[in-house]
């Protein structure tokens, strides 16, 4: 079973962002689910931009400060580093219900810069199975980029996965638009 999800499908100005120095435009993040068996989820996000591959690329792969700009990402630490295999402690946490949940994954994170994917993998956490990756590839006759989150995911015994959907969902949609205005704010620093 599939089910495709568009976002912002109106093209509406996104005004938080342009309060906080980021031009007004308007943009769509298209998005899509895929069910799979077990509780797992796929879900992936595409945001297109007029930020710079550099940028982006030297936003996402600034580590210890994805914690600074992604929402509900509370600790994020590089543990070891080799060539371009990163392993990655991250803490998160968000209510949910009216409840705190808080989630703590080790990752192993390779890189493939001339390919503008940035790929994770699960080594050991509170998920069953938590894997994805980040792509960035220059717009073929435009300017700008493709920005794509892609994340599988399965909840441990007793978080049925589902009930969280639509909150992960929203978290695709604002962790790539938290990753677009740090790389606009990357850009205006350079400058």
């Amino acid at each position: 079973m599939i089910s495709s999800q568009a976002i912002n499908t109106k093209k509406e100005p996104l005004l938080e962002a342009t309060r906080q120095g980021m031009p007004d435009r308007e943009r769509t993040i298209e998005q899509t689910m895929e069910v799979l068996p077990k509780g797992t989820r796929r879900l992936a996000a595409q945001l297109r931009t007029p930020i710079s591959f550099e940028a982006l690329w030297a936003v996402l792969t600034n580590y210890e400060k994805l914690n600074d700009f992604i929402p509900n990402l509370d600790k994020s630490d590089v543990e070891h580093r080799e060539g371009n295999q990163i392993t990655l402690k991250q803490v998160g946490s968000q209510q949910f219900l009216g409840f705190k949940f808080s989630a703590e994954v080790r990752l192993k994170l390779i890189e493939f810069k001339n390919e503008g994917l940035l790929r994770f993998t699960l080594l050991k956490g509170d998920f069953r199975r938590f894997e994805g990756s980040w792509t960035i590839s220059n717009l073929p006759n435009e300017y700008g980029c493709s920005l794509v989150y892609e994340l599988t995911v399965q909840g441990c015994l007793g978080m049925p996965v589902s009930l969280i959907e639509n909150r992960l969902r929203d978290d695709l949609t604002n962790n790539l638009l938290a990753v677009e205005k740090a790389a606009f704010d990357y850009l205006t620093d350079l400058n």
